[in-house]
C-alpha cells in the first residue's frame, strides 16, 4: 500500500538492543514493531473507549512478516496500521514498517499481516465480533489522505 492509504502512523527510534550480530534489526522484532503499531493505532482510533465496560479481547491467530530491506540501529522508522477486513469473529489488520524519510521516497522495509480473533477470555474460544467494531475502524481509516482524495473525486 502507499503511505497515503494509512490514516495512522507512529514514528520511533530503533534501539541497539533490537539488533543482531549482523548489525540489523533481529527478525523477531518485526512482530514487536507490529504490536507497537497496533497498540498505538487502537489508542488513536479510541476503539477501547467506544467499548466502555465491554471486554474487547483478541488473540492473534496468524501473523505473516514479509521482509523487504534491513532496518539499522538508531534509525528512525514509521509504523503504519489499518484494518483491511472484518469478519464474523475476526479482523485482518496490516502494518507497514518504513524508513522515516520525509522526502516522499517510499522506503518500505516490511509488512506484517495480522489476523486477530475476538475471544472470550474464560474459554479462549471465538465470539462474534461486536457489530460496531468494523465500522469504527473503517471510519477512522477513511481519514487517510488517499481515502479522502477518492471521496473527493467521487463527489461524496
Amino acid at each position: 500500500m502507499a503511505r497515503s492509504d494509512f490514516a495512522f502512523s507512529h514514528r520511533f527510534r530503533v534501539r541497539w538492543s533490537e539488533t543482531d550480530a549482523q548489525g540489523v534489526v533481529f527478525n523477531a522484532r518485526y512482530l514487536d514493531y507490529a504490536d507497537i503499531a497496533i497498540t498505538e493505532y487502537w489508542r488513536e482510533t479510541r476503539v477501547r473507549e467506544l467499548a466502555g465496560d465491554m471486554p474487547l479481547e483478541f488473540h492473534v491467530k496468524k501473523a505473516t512478516v514479509t521482509w523487504f530491506a534491513p532496518i539499522l540501529p538508531d534509525e528512525m522508522i514509521d509504523v503504519m496500521a489499518r484494518t483491511v477486513a472484518t469478519g464474523r469473529t475476526s479482523m485482518t489488520q496490516i502494518v507497514e514498517i518504513h524508513g522515516a524519510g520525509d522526502d516522499g521516497v517510499d522506503d518500505l522495509r516490511a509488512t506484517v499481516d495480522l489476523v486477530s480473533v475476538y475471544v472470550d477470555l474464560e474459554t479462549h474460544r471465538p465470539m462474534p465480533l461486536p457489530e460496531w467494531v468494523g465500522p469504527a475502524f473503517a471510519d477512522f481509516d477513511r481519514k487517510a489522505p488517499a481515502a479522502a482524495a477518492n471521496l473527493e473525486e467521487s463527489g461524496v
